[in-house]
């Protein structure tokens, strides 16, 4: 699949954190800097080091352009690529709350379009991905897509657009919920008489740990959970109250994807 990138070019619209994640992996993956087009107004000096072809002109027909530029950005950063649409060049797009139907009124219902939807861990090349396509996109575009993607961790294909707004507040925004679990484990270490550098690293190595865990593990989450638990001890207790139906985790968790979610649908309007 990245032959096709290795002749025909790639298009990075945009190159902040995700995009430099995205970069790095590729380039590590055999993609040559000659066959890279970066438009960045604000280069890091990592960038400008790294061999790429820099704020300079196009290729006429790249296989593939990302964007990778904020969303609020988006309006003034497209027109130095709309040329570009309408052919057979693949567009995807990493931009949250910015739908498909937006990118066909820039570059025409013709162009294959691709929405993206990855997570913050992809910066260290553990991110999960959801990707969705237009009428367009032909299953080697998703396939293209999902190649360039998995350099920064898992990829999975949504059935509908309609499902980014759950990816969103599941995967997307799920990496905020998992660090506010690590500062209020902390806390209540802290509130058991624990001092607050101690608590932190052990709130912060357990749930680094036990993610890692559940990454490794054949066992679902369930059975991690019950091998931990011994019936009547401590873990019991601290469970008894997390999975307390109307206030504990179960509940919360539900709230807030729902809260997340919710949040999105406005934002894509």
């Amino acid at each position: 699949m990245l032959d096709r990138v290795k002749k025909q070019g790639l298009v990075l619209l945009g190159c902040g954190k995700m995009g430099s994640a995205l970069l790095e992996g590729w380039l590590k993956e055999g993609v040559p800097p000659s066959a890279v087009w970066v438009l960045e107004p604000r280069p890091s000096d990592w960038l400008q080091g790294s061999g790429v072809h820099l704020n300079t002109d196009l290729p006429a027909a790249p296989a593939i352009v990302l964007l990778a530029v904020k969303p609020q950005m988006m309006g003034a950063a497209l027109p130095q690529v709309t040329a570009l649409g309408g052919k057979q060049t693949l567009f995807l797009s990493i931009a949250a709350g910015t739908t498909i139907a937006s990118f066909e009124d820039s570059f025409g219902a013709a162009t294959p379009i691709i929405r993206a939807m990855p997570n913050t861990p992809a910066a260290v090349g553990r991110g999960i991905t959801a990707i969705i396509g237009n009428a367009r996109a032909s299953a080697a575009d998703l396939d293209l897509a999902e190649a360039l993607l998995s350099a920064v961790g898992q990829v999975v294909r949504l059935a509908s657009e309609d499902q980014i707004d759950a990816v969103t507040a599941v995967s997307g925004s799920g990496p905020a919920y998992v660090f506010h679990l690590i500062e209020a484990l902390a806390k209540a270490g802290e509130a058991e008489g624990l001092p607050a550098d101690m608590a932190m690293q052990l709130a912060r190595a357990t749930i680094c740990g036990a993610g890692e865990l559940a990454f490794q593990s054949p066992e679902t989450a369930e059975q991690l959970r019950i091998n931990v638990t011994s019936p009547g001890g401590t873990t019991a207790a601290g469970l008894a109250v997390l999975m307390e139906p109307e206030t504990g985790f179960p509940e919360l968790m539900r709230r807030a994807v729902q809260a997340a979610a919710a949040r999105g649908r406005e934002l894509g309007k």
